[in-house]
């Protein structure tokens, strides 16, 4: 069973940034194309960014493109969403997700595994 942990939100001020990490525990991530999502209060799950098996394929909302970067070291097991330039409206719980098909996508019907989501509040 394929269990992700998220970590490195918090709060900061607009404009500032944080680095999210997607760690799994009893299982690898090599064979799993990876999702970021966002759920603010009041709001449906949103896809933020995806990455492919090797990494070589990435994929981001047009409301953080060229903000956020989202990258993979299959060696240390883990998928980072790095987040710059922070806006207010990136406040939400994010969460990572898993989709063995190893296909990825913004969608979350494509993934079976999540975790439990951390944090993300940005100060104006």
């Amino acid at each position: 069973q394929l269990q992700l942990v998220e970590s490195g939100g918090g709060l900061v001020h607009a404009g500032g940034s944080l680095r999210l990490s997607c760690a799994t525990s009893g299982a690898t991530l090599h064979h799993h194309a990876i999702g970021w999502f966002r759920q603010a209060p009041g709001k449906e799950r949103e896809g933020v960014s995806c990455i492919s098996v090797n990494g070589g394929s990435t994929d981001y909302a047009d409301s953080v493109k060229g903000r956020f970067t989202i990258s993979r070291d299959n060696v240390k097991n883990t998928v980072y969403l790095q987040m710059n330039s922070l806006k207010p409206e990136d406040t939400a719980i994010y969460y990572c997700a898993a989709d063995p098909r190893g296909w990825g996508s913004l969608s979350p019907y494509q993934y079976d595994y999540w975790g439990q989501g951390t944090q993300v509040t940005v100060s104006s």
